[in-house]
């Protein structure tokens, strides 16, 4: 049997998507930048796409600027933030400690700008609260950024109070939600959000393709100059067929997400029941606050890239972190941060299914996992000692 279970680094691209992408590869092929018909036709797909996205978020077709993906929308958030910060002599962000690393790494190059920065913990719960948000706000406070819902270990913020908090002391509020669109509820208008990043390959539509919510009033700078594409706020070309894509797949996606929702978080549920049999285990996170399909367990004694080698032989694509630091050798920032020790935050497994994946998948993945952590643990030097009381037990 051959399982997907690493949704949460991209998806397989829905029936929908495919069908309504393909007239603007060879029939609809215009530019919709151009004045004939051929052009003012894709110029119609392009805005019957930015309608979907804005409805899907209870946005204005007018807030919505298309992107090549999550990452770009979030750099283009933050800079835009910082700049308008700094002309009100505002040059103090508020982030957390388990941001993607598209925040962070944008955080840390404006860091460098002369900006500066706080990063919230997160707690063992991988969760910060908006009081806390509230107490780290100063008079030059000029952006709180925080992720919706964290790639990692799938934990849901209380995007809903943080932005309340940030309306009621005037502070810009961005949230990445590129794992949280089209998975739970999402309303920038009663959640107080006034830019939301999202990508289209975490709910089935396409890849190199996402967009950048701004509400109304909110003076974004360009990340890319040349044309005057998106009102003027990101130059080039519109890859209509992609965003006509993500748009299928968004509207699909939210038209059935209760159904989705109710599905996914059985199979969540019984795969966490599952996995938390094994011995000096632990499901990373709340248990209950957190996006239907992410589950995120350590296992003490193992590492984990020889448990997805081994998972893969047994035909179970997953991963031990956010797709985006595959092949780092480092442990990831995440599970640093809601504090596990390096040695335990080397040993985790990250599973994300969608409404593709069946109950008997599920089994198949209880079935296997214990036995390759049993295998590793049988050849593992950490473990030996752990068994003989040599070291202590990090995980009861």
């Amino acid at each position: 049997m051959k399982v997907y279970a690493d949704n949460a680094a991209t998806t397989m691209m829905s029936k929908t998507a495919k069908e309504a992408m393909m007239p603007y590869f060879d029939v609809v092929y215009g530019n919709p930048s151009s004045l004939y018909s051929f052009g003012q036709d894709a110029k119609t797909a392009l805005e019957d796409a930015r309608a979907k996205v804005a409805k899907a978020l209870n946005a204005d077709p007018k807030e919505i600027y298309f992107t090549s993906g999550g990452s770009e929308a979030d750099n283009q958030a933050i800079l835009s933030s910082a700049i308008i910060g700094a002309r009100k002599g505002k040059k103090h962000i508020i982030s957390t400690k388990f941001e993607h690393h598209a925040v962070l790494h944008t955080l840390n190059k404006l860091e460098k700008q002369g900006y500066e920065i706080t990063l919230l913990d997160v707690h063992e719960s991988g969760i910060v609260t908006a009081d806390e948000v509230a107490a780290a706000i100063r008079e030059d406070t000029c952006l709180v950024t925080v992720m919706f819902a964290n790639n990692e270990i799938g934990t849901i913020q209380p995007i809903k109070e943080i932005g309340a908090v940030c309306r009621e002391k005037g502070v810009l509020f961005h949230t990445d939600a590129v794992q949280a669109v089209a998975h739970v509820p999402v309303d920038v208008k009663d959640m107080n959000i006034d830019m939301l990043s999202l990508s289209g390959h975490k709910f089935h539509g396409p890849k190199g393709v996402g967009a950048l919510y701004v509400k109304k009033g909110i003076l974004i700078s360009n990340l890319i100059e040349g044309g005057a594409q998106e009102r003027g706020k990101r130059a080039g070309t519109e890859n209509v067929p992609a965003i006509v894509g993500m748009a299928a797949a968004l509207e699909e996606s939210v038209l059935h997400m209760d159904e989705n929702i109710a599905k996914i978080t059985a199979m969540r549920e019984q795969l966490i029941e599952g996995l938390s049999k094994i011995p000096h285990g632990k499901l990373n996170g709340d248990r209950n606050v957190r996006v239907p399909g992410t589950v995120n367990f350590c296992f003490e004694g193992i590492e984990g890239e020889s448990l997805l080698l081994l998972l893969d032989d047994a035909g179970i694509a997953a991963s031990s972190g956010s797709a985006c630091t595959s092949g780092s050798l480092d442990p990831s920032h995440v599970l640093l941060a809601i504090g596990l020790p390096h040695e335990v935050a080397h040993g985790s497994l990250r599973l994300s299914i969608c409404e593709y994946n069946t109950p008997e998948e599920i089994a198949h993945i209880i079935e296997n996992v214990p036995k390759v952590v049993e295998y590793l643990r049988s050849m593992s030097p950490v473990w030996e000692d752990l068994k003989k009381g040599v070291k202590e037990y990090v995980i009861q």
